[in-house]
């Protein structure tokens, strides 16, 4: 269990022009940065023009306690073989999975996220009337109406605001930057972010290009101020909506309701055009954690602990050659649960916190990635 710190700071939020003194004042700014000029540029260090050249910073916040849950139903390769004909060794070879957990029917979203809290704050030794904030990440809610949030605060008896925020597989990270603005802004002194999604429900079972990719599951957070140095001392968040179609759900929404025919067809179900979608992620990854240590003048090796979205081993390890990071420095589950959309990120956290990965001052890189098409990468200073 982490401790609370009392103290505040009065300026937590920070443009990118002012990210040099805070880091400076904080012990994070390296020599190189103070001494060169020319990288006050930004330019990518491996002579690439990355995808925004914007990035934030937020401090004085903490991560308190962290959560995860996944469904009991655990779902193989073999199993997939034998019920759909799919291949285990090509999915296996292509992405790195094994595994993944699939929600029994009378299990939802909302489930999966209200277990997940249920262990932040068990870990936090807190009691749920201190919480007044909810922020959920999915793109699998329970209903159009009410939001998962909502259907969570009522178990968990919260008195707070409650919202769900969609972003799908970069869900829990716009969640997390979001939460984090009202704790740094004293408008929650304690906030709970949970990332989660039932992705077995939205995707075709016997598509063998989709299907064997997703997961359930869902992982939590809880966020309280924390010392001046604490938080993402670097981060972005960024879309491209012109790739829209690469990653969607054709039917269902206002723009097109769904008609008989439609799930005749299939197109209710999660589309996906795989190859586009994989040069775009292993692009959207590096470029943009080269834009984080870039601006923060740190290298692979100064970052503890790489938590990326568990999408694919291809894209997460296409992304480390081009940046040189070390495999000790990744953790990786998706062999085990496949790629749970938001619930990536917060439940490979939480596992690596729990294996000892994680420690007080640890600085902690994190990037989702998914349909939108959307991205949240940050440098996490714990």
């Amino acid at each position: 269990m982490h401790k609370i710190s009392s103290k505040y700071q009065t300026k937590n939020q920070v443009n990118s022009s002012d990210l040099e003194s805070v880091l400076d004042a904080s012990g994070l700014l390296s020599e190189q940065m103070k001494l060169s000029p020319e990288n006050k540029k930004t330019e990518s260090k491996r002579g690439r023009q990355v995808i925004s050249q914007r990035t934030n910073s937020l401090l004085g916040v903490q991560i308190v306690s962290s959560g995860s849950y996944v469904p009991d139903n655990v779902v193989t390769n073999q199993d997939l073989q034998e019920r759909f004909g799919f291949d285990p060794e090509w999915i296996e070879q292509r992405t790195g999975i094994l595994e993944r957990r699939h929600a029994p029917p009378e299990m939802a979203t909302s489930d999966l996220c209200y277990e997940a809290a249920l262990k932040a704050i068990r870990a936090a030794r807190v009691s749920p009337e201190d919480i007044d904030l909810l922020i959920v990440g999915t793109f699998t809610p329970d209903f159009q109406c009410p939001s998962v949030a909502c259907l969570v605060q009522d178990r968990l008896g919260l008195d707070a605001p409650a919202i769900d925020l969609q972003a799908a597989c970069a869900g829990f990270m716009y969640a997390l930057v979001t939460a984090a603005q009202y704790v740094a802004t004293g408008n929650s002194k304690l906030a709970l972010v949970i990332g989660g999604d039932c992705n077995s429900r939205i995707v075709n079972p016997e598509d063998r290009r989709v299907a064997p990719l997703f997961g359930d599951g869902a992982g939590a957070v809880l966020l309280a101020k924390g010392d001046p140095h604490q938080g993402l001392t670097c981060y972005q968040t960024g879309s491209d909506g012109s790739g829209c179609s690469l990653l969607d759900r054709p039917s269902g929404g206002t723009r097109n309701p769904a008609t008989a025919e439609d799930i005749k067809a299939g197109r209710h179900f999660l589309n996906m055009d795989g190859r586009s979608v994989f040069k775009w992620a292993v692009r959207t990854v590096a470029d943009s954690i080269d834009l984080m240590l870039t601006k923060t003048g740190m290298s692979v090796h100064d970052v503890d602990l790489f938590l990326m979205h568990q999408a694919n081993i291809r894209i997460i390890d296409s992304a480390c050659e081009q940046l040189g990071i070390p495999q000790e420095k990744v953790f990786n589950n998706l062999d085990k649960y496949g790629n749970t959309s938001g619930g990536s990120i917060p439940i490979v956290l939480d596992e690596a916190f729990n294996a000892g990965l994680i420690n007080r001052g640890d600085t902690i890189l994190l990037s989702g990635f998914g349909a939108g098409l959307a991205w949240g990468t940050g440098l996490f200073r714990w």
